[in-house]
């Protein structure tokens, strides 16, 4: 999808389901029109912008985050604002726009995000329980998945297959699959080896797809995969893992660098001490994770490894 020509959706354009949902979010307000004004030495501003990277359950993971966004609220003295997002290059140009100040990113929308403006910075990701295929730490792997009780069940089997990618922009969901998989298990450009390669546009839609047999194989991240198994529409067993890749650091929590300092500090020792707080402990049990741990731009090198510039 395309970066919408006004990037902020209405709340009726949510629909009503989405608005019941987001009226228990009493912390968060949505952006009007107007553009922030221009840049300064240091920002600080009265409103704190937050967006995530989309996923089909973009809202429900809304309240998830409430905790964590009334205890920004609270410890910044700022008034959250929440950005919808339409795809993850949106995401990308709303911090670049300065319609955005904090935001969730994948590794790879990170990287580009920093070359093209380096003022973009990672402070902080998860450190993720182990659950299911998903490994304890600051990390998680693209994997290839089919339906358990196809005739997709090794590598050999899936050439000729129809498989689904996630964005253009995501690191397990294309990056991972056109360099690790590509260059070195099938050596040969993915569209070679199947017959046909689409995106989804979320690591749910590619698992549900697999689980309905509208697509064959999939690449996902492992903790989203997990998580789209916690919906309970689908069940771990339902899944063959086909491959798995190297380790991978987990998505980067990000803010603008022309921020104060001091606001900047408020933020990282919001996120780095929430196992500390019965806001931020319950926000960590939302999302599978035992604390936040700091991360700098190189932690994130592997993924310029792969490719990306």
């Amino acid at each position: 999808m395309q970066v919408a020509t006004n990037p902020l959706l209405s709340l009726r354009a949510l629909g009503r389901a989405a608005a019941h949902v987001l009226a228990g979010l009493a912390a968060v307000t949505f952006l009007g029109a107007s553009l922030p004004a221009s840049a300064q030495q240091c920002e600080d501003p009265k409103v704190l912008r937050f967006s995530i990277i989309p996923t089909q359950e973009t809202v429900r993971e809304l309240t998830l985050y409430k905790p964590i966004v009334d205890l920004l609220a609270k410890n910044t003295g700022k008034k959250i604002e929440f950005y919808m997002p339409t795809s993850y290059s949106s995401v990308v140009e709303a911090l670049m726009g300065k319609w955005v100040d904090v935001a969730v990113l994948g590794p790879e929308s990170y990287v580009i995000a920093h070359n093209k403006d380096p003022n973009i910075e990672v402070f902080a990701t998860y450190y993720k329980k182990k659950l299911g295929v998903q490994e304890a730490g600051p990390g998680y792997k693209s994997l290839l998945i089919s339906k358990k009780g196809s005739k997709f069940t090794d590598i050999p089997s899936t050439k000729g297959s129809v498989m689904l990618l996630v964005d253009p922009a995501s690191t397990s969901g294309a990056l991972i699959p056109e360099s690790e998989f590509a260059k070195k298990v099938i050596k040969m450009p993915l569209k070679e080896y199947f017959s046909r390669v689409a995106f989804s546009g979320g690591h749910d839609l590619s698992t549900f797809a697999v689980a309905d047999g509208k697509a064959d194989v999939a690449f996902v991240a492992s903790h989203r995969f997990m998580n789209t198994i916690g919906t309970g529409k689908v069940k771990l067993e339902d899944f063959n893992i086909l491959w798995s890749s190297p380790l991978i650091p987990q998505d980067p929590f990000v803010y603008r660098g022309t921020l104060c300092p001091e606001l900047k500090h408020k933020i990282v020792e919001t996120f780095t001490t929430l196992q500390n707080t019965d806001e931020g402990k319950k926000f960590l049990e939302n999302v599978d994770s035992e604390k936040f741990v700091t991360m700098k731009d190189s932690d994130y090198n592997i993924i310029r490894e792969a490719g990306v510039k």
